[in-house]
C-alpha cells in the first residue's frame, strides 16, 4: 500500500470509527429486533406461499410466450422473455427458498422447502442453470452473507475484476473487455467460483485459511480434478444439453426452422439473462460509498451494521418493479434477515429505512442505473470502495 492509500485507508477508518462512536447502537438494535419480531409474527403462511406461486408463474408465463414467440423467427424480444424466466427462477425463486424463507410456514409445499428444492431429478424443472444449487449455497449463502465484503467473500467486485483495474490497456479495451465478461458471466465466474468454494476448506476446517489454500481457479476448470469434475458433470454438461440440445430439439415436431429458430433465440437470451444479473446483482456491494471490512464482526451489533453499510437497495415496492429486480432490490433487508419471505422484504423495507434515518446511519438506495454508473469507476480501477479495518467502537466503549 503506498503512501497515498495509507493515508485514505487511515482517514477512512477514523471517520467510520467516529461516526460508530455517536451511534445509539443499543437503542438501534432494540428496535430493529423489535421489527423483526413484529415480521415472524405475520404467521399467514398462505399469503406468503401463494405469493411466491405468483411470481412462479410469472417466470414460466415469460419463458413460455419467449418460446412460442420463438419459432416464428429468433428475436430479443422472445430473448427478453426467456431470459426473464431464467432471470426469476435464479434471483427470485431459488434465491429466496434456498435461504429458507418459506420453511417457516406450514403452507409450504414440501417442493418449495430448502431440503427439497432443486434436488436430484427436480432441479431440471426447479432451477437448472450454470450454477450448481449445493455448491451455490455454500458459496452464497454461507461465504458471501456471513463474510460480507471481507476477504473470504467470493462476490467482492474488487477482487474478481482486479486484473481490469490494474491493466494499463486504454479505458475503452477495458469497458469492451469488462462488458464481453459481464455477457458470459454465469458461465465464466460464478458456476466455477461456487464450485471452487464448494472444494475450498472452510475455517473450521482450516484455522489458518488464507487465500492461498482455496481451491485454485485453473483447478476448477480442469476435469481431471475432482473440483473440475463436478463443474463439468453437474453445471456445464447438464446445463448445455437441456437448454441447447434438448429444448430446441422438442421444435424438431413443429419444423427444422422452428428448432433452429428457438437455438439462435437461446443464445441471445443466455447473454441477455448474464447482463441482467449482472446489472442486478453486483452493484449490489460495490461503490465508493460502500464499505469493505476486514476480520470478522465481534457481535451481532457490529454484524448488522456491516450489512447496512456495505450493501445498497434500488427502487423498492410494487411486484412488477421488484419482480424485474429479482427482489435482489432489497438487499439491506436480506442481508439483516436473509431467511425471509418475499412478501416480509416488502413490509419490512420502509420501516428499516426509517429507523437508519432515526439513528442517522447511511442507508444507500438509488435506482439500479445509478449504481451501475457507480460500478463502473471501480472496474476501471478509478474508484475504490471504502477499506474498514479494526473493530466497531460503540458510544459505551472507550478508545
Amino acid at each position: 500500500m503506498n503512501s497515498k492509500d495509507q493515508n485514505d485507508f487511515d482517514a477512512n477508518l477514523v471517520a467510520y470509527q467516529d461516526f460508530l462512536a455517536d451511534v445509539d447502537l443499543v437503542g438501534f438494535m432494540d428496535e430493529l429486533d423489535d421489527l423483526e419480531n413484529e415480521l415472524k409474527e405475520d404467521v399467514d403462511g398462505a399469503q406468503h406461499v401463494s405469493h411466491l406461486k405468483k411470481i412462479i408463474r410469472w417466470g414460466r408465463l415469460s419463458s413460455i410466450l419467449g418460446f412460442v414467440t420463438a419459432v416464428i423467427f429468433p428475436n430479443p424480444i422472445s430473448a427478453l422473455l426467456i431470459s426473464q424466466g431464467k432471470f426469476t427462477r435464479w434471483t427470485t425463486v431459488a434465491h429466496h427458498v434456498l435461504h429458507k424463507g418459506y420453511d417457516g410456514f406450514a403452507e409450504t409445499p414440501k417442493a418449495l422447502r430448502s431440503q427439497y428444492f432443486a434436488k436430484g431429478l427436480r432441479r431440471f424443472w426447479d432451477w437448472l442453470d450454470w450454477i450448481e444449487p449445493a455448491a451455490w449455497v455454500k458459496e452464497h449463502n454461507v461465504l458471501h452473507h456471513y463474510r460480507l465484503g471481507e476477504r473470504f467473500d467470493p462476490d467482492v467486485v474488487e477482487h474478481n475484476i482486479v486484473y481490469i483495474r490494474q491493466s494499463r490497456k486504454p479505458k475503452i479495451f477495458k469497458l469492451i473487455w469488462a462488458f464481453l465478461a459481464m455477457s458470459q458471466w454465469k458461465l465464466l465466474y460464478y458456476a466455477p467460483s461456487t464450485i471452487k468454494q464448494m472444494y475450498s476448506p472452510t475455517k473450521k476446517e482450516s484455522p489458518d485459511l488464507s487465500s492461498d489454500r482455496l481451491a485454485p481457479f485453473d483447478s476448477v476448470f480442469n476435469p481431471f480434478t475432482p473440483s473440475g469434475r463436478s463443474l463439468w458433470l453437474k453445471s456445464y454438461i447438464p446445463y448445455v444439453l437441456l437448454n441447447f440440445l434438448f429444448i430446441p430439439s422438442m421444435f424438431l415436431l413443429i419444423s427444422q426452422a422452428a428448432a433452429i429458430n428457438v437455438f439462435l433465440t437461446l443464445l441471445l437470451a443466455e447473454i441477455f439473462t448474464n447482463l441482467h444479473s449482472y446489472l442486478v446483482l453486483v452493484p449490489n456491494h460495490a461503490g465508493s460509498d460502500v464499505y469493505r471490512f476486514e476480520g470478522e464482526p465481534k457481535d451481532r451489533e457490529e454484524f448488522c451494521m456491516r450489512q447496512i453499510l456495505g450493501s445498497v437497495n434500488y427502487r423498492c415496492g410494487g411486484d412488477i418493479n421488484d419482480f424485474l429486480h429479482g427482489w435482489l432490490n432489497y438487499q439491506i433487508e436480506h442481508h439483516l434477515w436473509p431467511d425471509m419471505s418475499m412478501v416480509q422484504y416488502q413490509k419490512a423495507q420502509p420501516k428499516v429505512k426509517a429507523l437508519c434515518e432515526k439513528y442517522q446511519i447511511p442507508y444507500i438506495q438509488d435506482s439500479v442505473w445509478k449504481r451501475f454508473l457507480k460500478l463502473l469507476p471501480i472496474i476501471l480501477g478509478d474508484e475504490s470502495m471504502i477499506p474498514m479495518s479494526g473493530k466497531l467502537k460503540t458510544q459505551t466503549e472507550t478508545p
